[in-house]
């Protein structure tokens, strides 16, 4: 069950995508050969006009063909609309991803009882008898301070709790940079350490507590858009130990591992709430990786593309079609090769598990 609705997921995300460039393309007057939903062998399919609008066998994908490489007359064709045209068309899949995305957030945070900020409400420690604090809290000691509202850590921006999770589940330093807002000013840091040292806690690094709010509709709208913002900023931080090698090649995934990660989560999800709230939480992220991705500017993806439509602008003349043809081919191999590989790393994965 929980690979079905993995499946299900994955294709609603990308049919989301391809959604936009179909709808882009249909209001610029573009011609659009097909859409479909699916890869593969058809299924079904309806032609209605001039497009064909087919469902095919594998829920991995699918497409919106508007012949981007094909140099033709028709004045109608992707080729001959104007740059501006071409270019909203482009963004406009990513775009919808980012929509989609945007709406799983609101939904994640509707369902949480309270919203939690990034404002310090306290930190580890007892009450004496004479009613003082006794602080196990290092990071009180090294600066920290009640309403301190955390705004980055080594340079790192903190938008909501997202960020904070993924600091401290990533980090290896033992003394921090941190940049708080207190009293409204902007104070810095320079060495906090976080470590809880009362005795019950075995040395964690959660020496703090946050400040929580009601929910109602403008705190709902703020926390859905940092926490958007705070997804969209891990999705960066994460491509970006790619491509330095800070990530470790064997932590690269693909569609198999993003496929069991989400029936994984389902299946492991102690209520029905639970499996909701995960496969929200996992639909936002994915969704908005996939926009972000496609807005790189590699060859065969959307951002590659829109990479030659800036050239073109610069240039005032469009690159020859069998060019770019030929940087988007030797693209769609490498990507190609980057799947294969990461499918690969998900197979020995769901082996050795």
């Amino acid at each position: 069950m929980g690979i079905i609705i993995a499946l299900i997921i994955f294709g609603v995300i990308v049919t989301v995508h391809e959604f936009g460039h179909f709808i882009c393309a249909k209001l610029s007057n573009i011609k659009v050969s097909e859409f479909s939903v699916g890869m593969g062998p058809q299924i079904l399919k309806k032609q209605k006009g001039e497009t064909v609008y087919s469902l095919r066998l594998l829920p991995i994908g699918g497409f919106c063909a508007m012949d981007e490489d094909i140099e033709s007359d028709d004045e109608r064709a992707f080729r001959n609309a104007k740059l501006w045209k071409r270019m909203i068309v482009l963004v406009a899949g990513a775009f919808m991803n980012f929509v989609l995305g945007f709406i799983m957030v609101t939904v994640m945070v509707c369902m949480l009882g309270q919203i939690t900020t990034t404002e310090i409400s306290g930190f580890s420690g007892v009450r004496n008898e004479d009613g003082s604090p006794t602080y196990y809290a290092q990071s009180y000691h090294t600066g920290l301070r009640h309403g301190d509202v955390i705004t980055s850590i080594d340079g790192t921006s903190i938008y909501s709790i997202l960020d904070l999770n993924y600091i401290f589940a990533t980090t290896t330093l033992d003394k921090h940079e941190v940049e708080v807002k207190r009293d409204g000013k902007r104070v810095i840091l320079p060495e906090v350490v976080f470590r809880d040292d009362a005795p019950e806690s075995g040395g964690g690094t959660i020496d703090f507590g946050l400040v929580t709010k009601e929910r109602n509709f403008l705190s709902v709208m703020n926390e859905s858009r940092r926490i958007f913002m705070s997804m969209g900023h891990i999705v960066g931080m994460s491509l970006k130990q790619l491509v330095t090698g800070k990530l470790d090649k064997d932590e690269v995934s693909g569609p198999v591992g993003v496929v069991s990660a989400i029936s994984e989560s389902t299946e492991q999800s102690e209520s029905t709430g639970d499996a909701v709230f995960n496969i929200v939480y996992m639909t936002a992220l994915i969704t908005i990786n996939i926009g972000i991705f496609n807005l790189l500017p590699l060859p065969a993806l959307d951002g590659g593309r829109l990479l030659f439509c800036l050239i073109e602008l610069v240039r005032r003349k469009p690159v020859k079609p069998e060019h770019e043809g030929y940087v988007h081919l030797a693209g769609m191999i490498l990507l190609f090769g980057v799947m294969v590989f990461a499918t690969y790393n998900d197979i020995v994965r769901l082996i050795t598990k």
